[in-house]
């Protein structure tokens, strides 16, 4: 008896192991058919037509944003262009802006014989000059009498007298080209009698 009990008990581990190994080879078996009932899946989810579709929606999107992208970059250089083209002239016309003081100088020296020949030619040549000027989009900033504006207006001094803060008088005019600053005007401004000198 002694005999077969520890052969029963090896045979009984062999059959125990033997119903292990059947049930990993079982859950193998399952695993693999698993996965390739995935990949059955997978396959089913990108066919041909559907993978298309994507294809066709993903380069109709980057076809509608490349077209966007197209017309910011005409519109801006557009922009760009038209800007180029109202302030082309802005360097010369602040060179030419010294010649102008000048020739006011010399006009004001001339306007004590208004009725002569030479004030009379000078007051033509400013009217043209004006009128180029003009042509050109520029504009004298109104100064004299209205409110102290520091992005329009250079402060050379302050003097006693008048309201606070207004322009006196204008020492050099300013101008504006179209909506730019083309040069400060030099401004004389007020000063309150309560402030003094700092």
């Amino acid at each position: 008896m002694n005999s077969s009990e520890p052969e029963s008990k090896a045979r009984a581990a062999e059959e125990a192991d033997e119903a292990v190994e059947e049930l990993d080879a079982t859950e193998t078996a399952a695993a693999e058919e698993d996965a390739v009932d995935d990949g059955v899946e997978e396959v089913d989810e990108s066919d041909p037509l559907a993978a298309l579709e994507q294809d066709v929606l993903k380069w109709k999107e980057l076809a509608m944003r490349t077209a966007a992208d197209l017309e910011n970059f005409r519109k801006r250089s557009t922009r760009e262009r038209e800007e180029s083209m109202r302030y082309a002239n802005q360097s010369l016309l602040e060179e030419l802006l010294p010649i102008l003081d000048n020739f006011e100088m010399g006009m004001q020296a001339a306007g004590q014989e208004k009725d002569s020949m030479i004030y009379v030619g000078m007051a033509m040549v400013r009217k043209q000059l004006d009128e180029f000027l003009g042509n050109h989009g520029v504009t004298e900033i109104a100064a004299e009498g209205g409110d102290f504006d520091p992005n329009l207006h250079d402060a050379v001094s302050q003097e006693e007298g008048g309201e606070e803060g207004k322009v006196l008088r204008v020492t050099r005019r300013g101008y504006m080209l179209r909506d730019r600053l083309l040069r400060p005007a030099s401004v004389v401004v007020a000063k309150g009698g309560e402030s003094g000198d700092d």
